[in-house]
C-alpha cells in the first residue's frame, strides 16, 4: 500500500507542469510594485549611466580607458579591493565563529565595535585613521600618501560585512552535526571542510562580494588618508569626480561602466564559487 502511494505520488509529481506560477491576484500586483521600484532605483539609473558612457562614442569611452592615469586609478582600486576582501574572508569568518562560538568577557563590546564602520560617515573614518597611522602617528606608523593607505582605509570600512554574513549561518548551524561527525571519527580539518564549509559558503561568498563591491566605490575615507596623488594614490571614485569637475561626463560615466562591469564579474564569479563549494561536499 505504501509503495502505490509513493508511486502514485511521484506520477503526480512528475505531471505537474515545471513552468505553472503560483501568483495570486495580490502577489502579482506586489512583485509589479517591487520591479517598479527597483527599476527606479537601480536599473533606470544604471542604463543611462551605461548610455551616458556611450554619448561621446566608442573613442571617448576608449580614450578614457587608455588614459595612463585612468588606468593606474582602475588597477590600484580593483588590487586593493580584491586583496582587502580575500582578508575580510578569513579574518571575518574566525571573528564571526569567536562570537558566535565563544563566550568571553567584552563580547557585547566586540559586538558593538563591530558595527562602527557602518555607523561612521566615510570622511570621519578617514579622520580617525589619519589620526592612528598619520604623521602624528602614536603608533610611529604613517602610511599617508601611500598605497597602503588606500589598503588600510577600505579595510577598516568593509570589516564588519563578512562577519554580519556569517554570524547568523553559525548561530543558526545545528552542533549536533559536528558532534556525530566527531563520534564517527572525522578530524577537525575534516568535519570544517565536510561540514562547515560547505555550510558557511553561501555565506561568505554574500559578504565578500559586498565588500568588494563597497571597496571599488569607496571615496570618503579615501580624501584626507590617501592624498589622491595621480598614478599613485588616485582611486577611480576621485577619477570620475575629476572628470565631472571638469565637465567631461562621459569620461566619467565611462570609468563608473567598467566599476558596474567589475563588479558584476565579481559578484557572477562569487556565486560560482558557493554553488561549486556546496555541491563538491
Amino acid at each position: 500500500m505504501t509503495s502505490e502511494i509513493i508511486a502514485t505520488t511521484g506520477s503526480a509529481r512528475r505531471r505537474r507542469p515545471r513552468g505553472r506560477t503560483t501568483l495570486t491576484r495580490s502577489s502579482g500586483l506586489g512583485l509589479a510594485l517591487a520591479l517598479t521600484w527597483f527599476s527606479l532605483l537601480v536599473l533606470i539609473p544604471l542604463s543611462l549611466i551605461v548610455i551616458d558612457a556611450t554619448d561621446g562614442g566608442w573613442a571617448t569611452f576608449r580614450d578614457t580607458l587608455t588614459s595612463t592615469q585612468t588606468a593606474n586609478a582602475i588597477r590600484l582600486t580593483v588590487a586593493q579591493a580584491f586583496y582587502v576582501t580575500v582578508i575580510n574572508v578569513v579574518m571575518g569568518t574566525l571573528i564571526a565563529w569567536v562570537l558566535v562560538r565563544d563566550t568571553f568577557w567584552g563580547k557585547r563590546l566586540l559586538e558593538v565595535v563591530i558595527d562602527i564602520p557602518f555607523a561612521l560617515p566615510t570622511i570621519v573614518a578617514g579622520l580617525v585613521l589619519l589620526a592612528l597611522y598619520g604623521p602624528t602617528s602614536p603608533l610611529g606608523i604613517n602610511v599617508v600618501n601611500t598605497e597602503r593607505s588606500v589598503f588600510l582605509a577600505l579595510l577598516f570600512v568593509t570589516l564588519p560585512f563578512v562577519v554580519r554574513t556569517v554570524q547568523p549561518v553559525l548561530m543558526e548551524m545545528d552542533r549536533d552535526v559536528e558532534e556525530a561527525a566527531a563520534s564517527l571519527g572525522a578530524s577537525r580539518f575534516t568535519t570544517l571542510r565536510r561540514i562547515l564549509l560547505p555550510a558557511l559558503a553561501p555565506a561568505i561568498t554574500a559578504g565578500a562580494a559586498l565588500s568588494f563591491a563597497r571597496g571599488i566605490s569607496e571615496y570618503g575615507s579615501l580624501v584626507l588618508l590617501s592624498g589622491n596623488l595621480p598614478n599613485r594614490t588616485e582611486v577611480a571614485s576621485v577619477r570620475i569626480l575629476t572628470y565631472i569637475e571638469n565637465g567631461n561626463e562621459a569620461a566619467a560615466a565611462s570609468v563608473a561602466t567598467i566599476l558596474l562591469v567589475v563588479a558584476l564579474l565579481a559578484i557572477v564569479a562569487l556565486q560560482l564559487v558557493s554553488r561549486w563549494a556546496s555541491r563538491r561536499d
